[in-house]
This record gives C-alpha cells, sequence and structure tokens, in this order.
C-alpha cells in the first residue's frame, strides 16, 4: 500500500495553373513534424483553435457542415485553404488515409514542467501524470497520448534525448488527444521524477521483473506513472528515482508488453481504484441517508 500523500515542499490551392508567387513557392507537402491528416485529426485542430499555417482540403469536404464554419474561421486568421483533388491529397501524405483533408500546424508548444504540475494539482486534487523513458516509436507515444487523455491523467512528461518527441505520426495516432492534454518535455529525467516529488507525487516505475504486483498498491494520492522504453524498459537511473517499482502479472510466455499496452493496463487499474472508491463513498453517503429517513 502507499504511503500517505508526500508533504509538498515550498519550493493547393486547386489542381488548376495559377500565376506563381510567394504563396505557391511553399505548396509542395510539409516537412513530417508539422503536418497532420485525416478527418478526427484535423478536425481536432480546428476545434481546439491550434494554429494551423495551412489546409489541403477536398470540395467535397471543405462545405461539409462539421468544417465549413472551423475552415472560415481558422482562413479568417491567415491559415491558407487549398483546395485539391483526392490524387493530390494522395501525393502529399504519400499515400497515407488522408481522408479528405490534410494540414500545416505550427510545431508544438511543450509545456515546461512546473507549468504542466500546476496545471495537473488545478485540475485535480489527486492528478496523475504519465512519464515516459524513451519511448522512440511515435506510434507507441502517441498510443499512451491518447489513453492517458481518454481515461483523465492530467498531462505526460518525455526526454528531450533519445525519445521520441510530438510528430505529426504522433499527432495522428493521439487522435486529436493532444488538443486537450498538456506535454512537457525535459533535458533531465532524473531532475524531473525529484520536481515532481517536491510537488507532492509518488513516483510509480513499471518493470517486468519488480516484485510488487500492479494491482497490490494503493494509487491515492498523486502520482506519476513511469513508462520504460520497448525494448530496454525502464532505465536503471530511472529505477533508482522511483519510489515505488511495479511489475504486471503475465501467465502467458510473451516476458513482456508493448509499452502503450502496458501504460493503458496501468492507468486503468489506477482508476479502476478510484472509480470503484467513489462508488462506494457514494452508496455509503445513500445508505446513511437512507438510515435517517427511516429513524434508524
Amino acid at each position: 500500500m502507499a504511503p500517505k500523500p508526500r508533504p509538498k515542499n515550498n519550493s493547393f490551392r486547386g489542381s488548376r495553373p495559377t500565376k506563381r508567387n510567394d504563396r505557391d513557392r511553399d505548396s509542395n507537402p510539409p516537412e513530417d513534424n508539422d503536418f497532420i491528416y485525416g478527418r478526427h485529426s484535423v478536425l481536432a485542430a480546428l476545434e481546439g483553435d491550434r494554429q494551423l499555417n495551412r489546409i489541403w482540403i477536398t470540395p467535397r469536404l471543405r462545405y461539409d457542415p462539421r468544417f465549413l464554419n472551423l475552415i472560415n474561421t481558422t482562413k479568417a486568421k491567415g491559415c491558407v485553404v487549398d483546395e485539391v483533388e483526392p490524387r493530390r491529397l494522395s501525393q502529399i501524405t504519400k499515400g497515407a488515409n488522408h481522408q479528405g483533408v490534410a494540414a500545416q500546424v505550427a510545431p508544438y508548444e511543450y509545456l515546461d514542467l512546473a507549468d504542466l504540475i500546476a496545471q495537473a494539482q488545478a485540475q485535480s486534487q489527486h492528478p496523475v501524470i504519465v512519464v515516459t523513458d524513451g519511448i522512440v516509436d511515435p506510434h507507441n507515444l502517441g498510443a499512451v497520448i491518447r489513453t492517458a487523455e481518454a481515461i483523465g491523467a492530467q498531462g505526460l512528461v518525455l526526454p528531450q534525448r533519445r525519445a521520441a518527441g510530438v510528430t505529426s505520426t504522433v499527432m495522428k495516432v493521439a487522435a486529436g488527444a493532444l488538443e486537450n492534454f498538456a506535454v512537457a518535455r525535459v533535458v533531465n529525467l532524473r531532475q524531473a521524477l525529484e520536481e515532481l516529488k517536491a510537488s507532492g507525487f509518488w513516483i510509480y516505475g513499471l518493470t517486468a521483473d519488480a516484485e510488487k504486483s500492479l494491482h497490490t498498491v494503493d494509487y491515492s494520492g498523486p502520482i506519476a506513472l513511469v513508462i520504460g522504453s520497448e525494448g530496454k524498459g525502464l532505465s536503471l537511473l530511472t529505477q533508482a528515482n522511483c519510489d515505488f517499482l511495479l511489475s504486471i502479472p503475465l501467465q502467458g510466455k510473451t516476458p513482456s508488453l508493448n509499452a502503450s499496452v502496458a501504460a493503458a493496463m496501468s492507468l486503468y487499474e489506477v482508476f479502476r481504484q478510484r472509480w470503484a472508491s467513489q462508488i462506494y463513498l457514494e452508496s455509503t453517503d445513500t445508505e446513511a441517508l437512507k438510515n435517517r429517513k427511516d429513524g434508524v
């Protein structure tokens, strides 16, 4: 069982030929790190008031009620909107499933860790922050972000070196979750964990050979859940800076889980406990109220 809460320190245009000008010179496909595509991802970016530099969209989708007003609003803010044929979108996205729309976005803006912590504490009395230790596959990182936001975590911390950052692939896999989910990128992961501790967070690291099982821990209070890289798991230095090391019990012959799957299972266990506690408290309060009404 976890100890009591840690005390806080005070511390295309279309395919029709046009006259070549400045706007046409940047009509080539954007670089991967600032490029998203697919209806859900672009719609989430539009709804989240994300800064978009350029949008490529088919004429049919351009006037779809889901997009029309949002496209007009972002165009009024200076975004270039190009109506293009599906074939051109396939060229831009290199054959990906673009669903009729793609966009060039401004580079992702990470939060400072201190701001992320403050925001998480303002959102919840018992915030949950996910920390990734060297996840290099953007698909895995995007899946972690999508799960974390969907299940109710308050943010994510990732290292600046030897790890994937928030790229277009991450945005695509996250399926819009990044419009409502904060990410901090830190130079030194060890110092970041110490800063989380100083702010009252208990640090739980997932590693395959830990003796304590995931489901045997009480996850009350502010916590940070640390997920290791795809091949090596948690580094020894990161393990040394965790308050608890936990494992996911496995019965088959497969020795470990994909990083995003491990994150999903762990986050679900954290919130399952919290939901169960809330249901118990609510049922206890209801029973007490009934007893008072019955004169018990």
